[in-house]
């Protein structure tokens, strides 16, 4: 299936690793250019030469959560690769901690990420890419954004902000050529997860059990029986970006092997 993707300027947030750079290297193989966007130079230029695309790729090392995130990411497309076609917030972080242990500082960085992040990056690009007449968002919100995890409240709570974030945007741009859509994915073979003293080393140390019996109870979770890879993720936002998905607008796609017992 040809997604019509070439030369079609994109931006990935969170791209140096996991889901981001799954994406980036899904659109790249799309024929699209591709920004790469993350905080570490030295984790972004090892993405870069693993990915290896020539000049239909560009990086740029930046906290997505300044307040001049958007501008910024906007105005380097348009003196490098060109102005954005397409939006994939995918830049996005959870621990494990008890809702009891959670202070302000948590909440609002959760915020500020997953939220205001999103929100002022599709500030910058969406309204451009209405007057252009087409433009595609994918947001990487999570399951736990659908049915809330209590391992930490402020990533539920924020990534449900988020989903509800898409549908606003969906609705208000949908009539200009602009999709806006979703995708929740759910446990994903990540570095997220699966890094030393990630998501697996912390459900460890709160159930007071090994590293592989707390990877083996979060897969007893999932109806498939095991976790998602990047690479399934990236598929289903790869096709949200793209014109085969012209008449998706305002959806949250579920890519959790079922993790959520809901038919939304």
């Amino acid at each position: 299936m040809d997604l019509a993707l070439a030369d079609r300027t994109c931006v990935v947030t969170g791209a140096s690793r996991g889901i981001g750079r799954a994406s980036a290297a899904a659109l790249l193989a799309e024929g699209a250019r591709v920004l790469l966007v993350a905080r570490g130079e030295e984790a972004l230029a090892e993405a870069a030469a693993q990915l290896g695309s020539g000049d239909r790729l560009d990086t740029l090392a930046l906290d997505v959560t300044a307040t001049d995130a958007g501008k910024q990411v906007a105005a380097h497309c348009e003196e490098g690769l060109g102005p954005v076609d397409v939006l994939v917030n995918n830049a996005g972080t959870s621990y494990n901690r008890p809702l009891e242990e959670l202070e302000d500082a948590d909440w609002q960085a959760q915020w500020e990420l997953h939220v205001m992040a999103s929100l002022r990056l599709m500030q910058a690009t969406v309204p451009a890419m209405a007057e252009r007449g087409w433009g595609r968002v994918v947001n990487v919100c999570s399951s736990s954004g659908k049915r809330p995890s209590l391992s930490n409240a402020a990533y539920s709570v924020t990534k449900a902000a988020q989903l509800s974030l898409s549908r606003v945007f969906a609705d208000s741009y949908g009539a200009s050529g602009v999709r806006v859509n979703a995708v929740a994915p759910g446990p994903v073979e990540t570095p997220l997860w699966l890094e030393e003293g990630g998501m697996a080393d912390q459900a460890a140390t709160a159930q007071g059990t090994s590293r592989e019996e707390a990877l083996e109870a979060t897969r007893a979770k999932v109806p498939i029986g095991r976790f998602g890879a990047a690479e399934e993720i990236a598929a289903a936002v790869v096709f949200l970006c793209s014109e085969a998905a012209s008449n998706v607008s305002g959806a949250a796609w579920s890519v959790d092997g079922g993790s959520v017992p809901i038919i939304l």
